[in-house]
């Protein structure tokens, strides 16, 4: 093997030759332990370049990332390192400091932490000369707008001014964990590695960090679960296939497809196979008609129409679960009269008027601390109204999630034991096949739950929870700590299933593929959105320019309660009359300037979906068995002909809609 790295003192010494100018991989191998992560891998990324990295749990993302690190060496090939870049990274552990949010970024920020001690010592010492280098070289590495840019940070994470100027031991580990990220933020870099940097934020700081990351200068390589931030955020995706580095360019979204096509090219029958396809299908249409299977047909054409389509790149994955039919309850489900909720002190939701039907699927937008976790928790029953009643109706079964309940597994016990525990008189079997589906298979069946990573203790949660027939589930961040996969699995789950759900997520793809309504939870309040996520998008925007305005500082929310939980006291101040009629008008004035742009890129998008429906009806008709026979040669040239006419028309159509959209969003962030 042969290391060239360069970008740390105590690294191994570089070998003889020109270091690159990029990062080269080149046919690597590494493992941990006896595990064989990467065989003879190749990579190369580029100064500038935003790769997302993605995998199964365990294949080695974060191994790669200590590589770059420089704290391990690989088993055998080449790894390159420009000798002049700086790497920066997220540290795991945060000790209970007394210094301040404020100063614990900044300290992250070495070299200005340096050069302030060494202009102290120059200042004490009243060396003019040394003096006027140290001043120059803080104004050379913007030492003098460090300050304010930690404050930004900070702002866009969360921490309202109050907040950035407590103690770091006065905060929760998701909190900390902020904190790190904008530690991490604040150093200069030539390569930023991230690895799940979402998983402890709100969806607000996850669209803040995104845009942050899309003005980042240099390299990027990201590890994330969530594929909306990686469609925005990067240009490319590296997947860990098969002990490989196969590098796709695009977001997620455009891996999913290219990776379906590529696996559909290695089988040979694949052709066969679309036509035994639509052959089923007609088997299936010959009795979707007969009254005993209406019911079940209308079930699963309501989550069709809901359903998101995924293209099916994920063939190989490990988990595959349902939701079994839920028992039938009255309607409505909940019913909450004039309801008041709160921790002891003035109340942080008030006069909560709300009714709850089977099957409603509801998602819950609200900015950090207005009360998003405080409303699901008294709809589960674990927080008391401080006035007002919740009503259940008979038949009512509610399945809660939310992380706490991570904590609260037997550590002694393992999953299949945790579902025996449930279920006494199932037989083995037929529970091992159901944890199976959550990914504790054989001996991971009979392990004891307490080493267990949080997301296989997320994972078992889910089981138990789905084991148990609610017909109303109240997910609150339901995601963190799952891998890409098991989220693809629980979308195609929530999508089929027949309950109702209450949801609070910041996976922008999980709340639009299974929720069909959202109700903001801000300024005391729970009221429906008139809207999408979007929607939800700019109100927040404008709501955080508002709370500039009304408190007269720089602040992204009612910033964290020490505990990382929900405010003890009431929600944001109330915005003034003269502030609310301002805020209106430049509301108005924003909707007009935005309008054309808006329904240029809605006309475009309209026009892709009929070009994108008439080619489906084409493609469709090419499954026909019929047309690969003889008689069928002329017709087979027409449909060929035609496929290859739309498919031009629709790549012209997505170039334009897509240079549409970037004009609005250029538009919207000029007016923003």
């Amino acid at each position: 093997m042969r290391i060239r790295l360069g970008h740390r003192p105590d690294a191994l010494a570089p070998s003889a030759g020109r270091i690159p100018a990029m990062i080269t991989l080149k046919d690597i191998t590494l493992s941990r332990g006896p595990e064989e992560l990467l065989h003879q891998a190749s990579l190369t990324v580029y100064p500038g370049q935003r790769l997302g990295l993605v995998g199964p749990n365990g294949c080695g993302k974060s191994t790669l990332f200590a590589l770059l690190q420089g704290e391990i060496g690989p088993d055998a090939g080449e790894v390159g390192i420009p000798r002049d870049w700086r790497i920066a990274h997220v540290v795991q552990e945060t000790p209970a400091l007394a210094s301040s949010a404020l100063d614990y970024v900044l300290d992250g920020h070495l070299e200005l932490r340096a050069l302030q001690a060494r202009l102290a010592e120059a200042e004490a010492a009243g060396d003019g000369e040394a003096m006027g280098q140290l001043h120059a070289r803080l104004d050379a590495i913007d030492g003098y707008t460090a300050a304010s840019r930690a404050e930004t940070l900070l702002e866009g994470l969360g921490f309202d001014a109050a907040g950035r100027a407590r103690p770091v031991s006065d905060f929760s580990g998701g909190w900390r964990m902020r904190l790190n990220l904008a530690r991490a933020l604040i150093q200069p870099s030539d390569l930023l590695l991230l690895d799940e940097p979402t998983n402890h934020l709100d969806l607000e700081a996850v669209l803040w960090l995104e845009q942050w990351l899309c003005q980042y200068p240099g390299a990027l390589l990201l590890i994330s679960h969530d594929r909306d931030f990686l469609d925005t955020v990067v240009q490319g995706i590296v997947h860990f296939d098969g002990r490989r580095l196969v590098h796709y360019t695009g977001g997620y979204s455009d891996f999913e497809k290219r990776r379906a096509e590529r696996l559909a090219q290695q089988q040979a029958q694949y052709e066969k196979q679309q036509a035994e396809i639509a052959h089923l299908h007609k088997f299936i249409d010959r009795f979707r008609a007969q009254a005993n299977k209406a019911k079940a047909a209308q079930s699963r054409i309501k989550a069709l129409e809901r359903m998101e389509r995924i293209a099916p790149a994920h063939v190989d994955a490990p988990f595959e679960f349902h939701f079994p039919d839920p028992p039938r309850a009255a309607n409505p489900l909940l019913v909450l009269d004039r309801v008041d909720l709160g921790y002891g002190g003035d109340p942080v939701l008030r006069r909560i008027q709300l009714s709850l039907r089977p099957g409603e699927r509801m998602g819950l937008l609200g900015p950090n601390g207005a009360g998003k976790s405080t409303f699901i928790r008294a709809l589960a029953g674990e927080l008391k109204p401080q006035a007002g009643q919740i009503t259940g109706s008979q038949g009512l079964a509610v399945g809660y999630f939310a992380q706490h309940q991570l904590e609260q597994l037997d550590g002694q016990a393992s999953p299949l034991l945790h579902l025996q525990r449930l279920a006494p008189k199932a037989q083995e079997q037929t529970l091992r096949n159901f944890i199976g589906g959550f990914g504790f298979s054989g001996d991971d069946a009979d392990r004891a739950v307490a080493p267990f990573s949080g997301g296989e203790k997320a994972r078992l949660v889910l089981a138990l929870l789905v084991w148990q027939r609610p017909n109303l589930l109240l997910l609150d961040e339901p995601t963190n700590h799952l891998d890409l996969e098991m989220r693809h699995a629980l979308t195609v789950a929530l999508q089929e299933y027949e309950g109702a759900v209450v949801l609070v997520s910041h996976d922008r793809h999980l709340l639009t593929t299974t929720c069909d309504e959202y109700y903001l939870v801000a300024e005391g309040r729970v009221r429906p959105l008139d809207g999408d996520l979007e929607t939800y998008r700019q109100w927040f925007l404008e709501w955080r320019e508002a709370q500039k305005a009304v408190n007269g500082v720089a602040s992204a929310g009612t910033g964290p309660a020490p505990d990382g939980d929900e405010p003890r006291h009431g929600s944001s101040p109330a915005h003034t009359a003269e502030s609310r009629k301002a805020q209106r008008r430049a509301q108005a004035r924003q909707r007009e300037q935005l309008r054309p742009l808006r329904r240029k890129a809605e006309q475009l998008e309209k026009a892709l979906d009929e070009l994108s429906g008439e080619l489906a009806d084409v493609e469709r008709a090419l499954g026909e068995p019929a047309l690969y026979e003889a008689a069928g040669k002329d017709r087979l040239t027409e449909l060929l002909h035609r496929q290859g006419v739309l498919k031009a028309r629709q790549e012209a159509l997505e170039a334009d809609w897509m240079e549409a959209l970037e004009a609005l969003e250029a538009a919207e962030a000029a007016l923003g």
